[in-house]
C-alpha cells in the first residue's frame, strides 16, 4: 500500500468514526432542527451577508462595511467553489434522501472536497471575531454551520475540517482587506 493510499484510508476511517458517532445525533428533532436550520442558512453564506448587514445598520457604522464584508465572502466563495473544488473529485457521503428533501436542502454538484459551507463560515467568523465584541461567539456559530454539513450527510468530516482551516486562513489573509468599522 503506497503512502498516499495509506493516507486515504486513515481519513475514510476517521470520516466513517466521525459519521458513526453523530448517528445517534440525526433524527432527534430539536437537533435536526438546528443543523438543517443552520446548513440552509450556509447557502450562499446567506447567515454571513445578513450578519454584516446588520453590523452596518447602527448610527456611527459605514454602509460600505457590508459591502465590503459581502465582497469578501465572494471571494472567498470564487477560490473555494471555482478554483480549489475542480482539483478534487470527491463524493459526498450520500445523496438526497426524504430527511434532506423533506428540509428542503440544496444539493450541490461540485466536489465535497473542501466544504464551501465551513470555509465561507470559518471566513465570515475569523473577519467577524477581529471586529466585534462577541469575537469568539461567531467561530460558535461557524461550528454549528461547518457541522451541519456532516449532520445533513452532504460532507464528510474531513471536509469539513478542511473547509474550516482554508476559511480560518482566508479569513486572515484577505480580511485584511475589510477596513475595522
Amino acid at each position: 500500500m503506497t503512502e498516499q493510499s495509506q493516507f486515504a484510508s486513515t481519513i475514510d476511517q476517521l470520516d466513517k468514526q466521525v459519521d458513526e458517532w453523530w448517528e445517534r445525533w440525526r433524527g432527534v428533532p430539536a437537533v435536526d432542527r438546528l443543523f438543517f436550520s443552520a446548513s440552509n442558512l450556509g447557502d450562499f453564506s446567506l447567515i454571513w451577508h445578513i450578519v454584516g448587514g446588520l453590523r452596518a445598520l447602527p448610527p456611527g457604522r459605514k454602509p460600505g462595511s457590508a459591502i465590503r464584508f459581502s465582497a469578501l465572502l465572494g471571494l472567498e466563495s470564487l477560490l473555494v467553489n471555482q478554483g480549489i473544488k475542480r482539483f478534487f473529485v470527491r463524493n459526498r457521503p450520500a445523496s438526497a434522501d426524504e430527511n434532506t428533501t423533506k428540509h428542503q436542502l440544496r444539493e450541490p454538484i461540485t466536489s465535497s472536497f473542501p466544504s464551501g459551507h465551513a470555509s465561507a463560515a470559518f471566513c465570515a467568523s475569523t473577519v467577524l471575531a477581529n471586529r466585534s465584541k462577541f469575537g469568539s461567539l461567531w467561530h460558535l456559530v461557524a461550528g454549528i454551520v461547518a457541522c451541519s454539513r456532516i449532520h445533513v450527510r452532504l460532507h464528510h468530516a474531513s471536509d469539513v475540517g478542511a473547509g474550516a482551516c482554508l476559511g480560518f486562513l482566508l479569513g486572515k489573509t484577505i480580511g485584511r482587506l475589510v477596513p475595522k468599522g
